[in-house]
């Protein structure tokens, strides 16, 4: 697969399925990959945020690793999030990814510490370094508080060939224009934020690593499509049918409202991993009316 190739399009960020006494359900991971990839998606992408991959052990990543990559079985690239309480797991996991037959990394600062450039880089650099897979920077402040600034993309990518890409998820559209403006066409650009994707697309993201594709692959497809294509005018209609549903993308309990999304479509569970539990109460009736009320109104494509 070519350097561009991979971070082009719509990369579902999995979610992990549990069965009902809390074990990964490996059976519908399985199918649920199969049916992103089927409905025009370009790749996985697991053990993501919202993989729940903060709850994994290091064996039930590498379980979930070996389930996609003989599911998709060379159809599509399967590129995991690669992310640890520590920088030594982090580099054991990234090399265990490439002999499972991942085709690319995506590389995360480590969860719950978070300090200056000098230690962040070194973490970020490590993972890198760690294979010649293709790799791309998640850059997340609000979850894992850390900012990776333009300059400092930058900075990573003069100094490693295999860093391709920027999952961008600042929630500010400007970082686009300014990580061009630094390095050009070096790095590609790809959505993180889901009710963002347009604003994206229009600053020049190639890719869209998307939340609730997990629920509906085929709008997800098409608002790309349409973005790319068309851009904000043709893909106005779909997203604003869509953007009640992106929007829940982008709150603390994001794991478990997409899941919600996902069990009310027929797509899968909304089994979470503790400490997340199921969303109840007004948060739960005001999701319930954002999911109905986008069934009822469903477009036809």
């Amino acid at each position: 697969m070519s350097n561009t190739s991979l971070w082009h399009g719509v990369l579902p960020a999995i979610t992990t399925p549990f069965t009902a006494d809390g074990q990964i359900d490996h059976d519908f991971l399985a199918k649920h990959a199969v049916q992103m990839i089927d409905a025009g998606c370009k790749g996985i992408v697991p053990l993501g945020s919202l993989g729940e991959a903060a709850t994994l052990s290091f064996d039930d990543k590498t379980a979930v690793l070996r389930t996609l990559v003989k599911a998709l079985d060379g159809r599509a690239p399967v590129i995991p999030g690669i992310a640890s309480l520590s920088t030594d797991e982090a580099v054991r996991l990234a090399k265990e990814a490439k002999a499972i037959g991942c085709a690319g990394l995506m590389v995360l600062p480590p969860y719950v510490y978070s300090t200056d450039w000098r230690e962040m880089s070194a973490h970020a650099k490590a993972v890198i370094a760690a294979t010649d897979l293709p790799c791309m920077l998640y850059n997340n402040p609000v979850a894992y508080k850390t900012d990776f600034t333009p300059e400092q993309m930058a900075e990573l990518a003069g100094q490693h060939a295999n860093l391709q890409a920027v999952k961008e998820s600042s929630g500010d559209v400007r970082r686009f224009a300014a990580i061009r403006a630094l390095v050009g066409d070096r790095l590609q650009l790809l959505v993180g934020m889901d009710d963002a994707l347009v604003e994206g697309v229009s600053m020049g993201a190639v890719g869209w690593v998307a939340g609730l594709v997990n629920a509906y692959p085929a709008e997800s497809v098409k608002l790309f499509e349409l973005a790319r294509d068309g851009g904000a005018k043709a893909a106005e209609s779909l997203y604003a049918w869509f953007l009640p549903l992106l929007r829940l993308d982008t709150v603390p309990t994001f794991v478990q409202l997409i899941k919600l999304v996902q069990a009310r479509v027929g797509m899968g569970s909304e089994t979470v991993r503790a400490p997340r539990l199921p969303v109840v109460g007004a948060e739960r009736e005001y999701a319930m009316k954002v999911i109905d009320h986008a069934i009822a109104t469903r477009p036809g494509l």
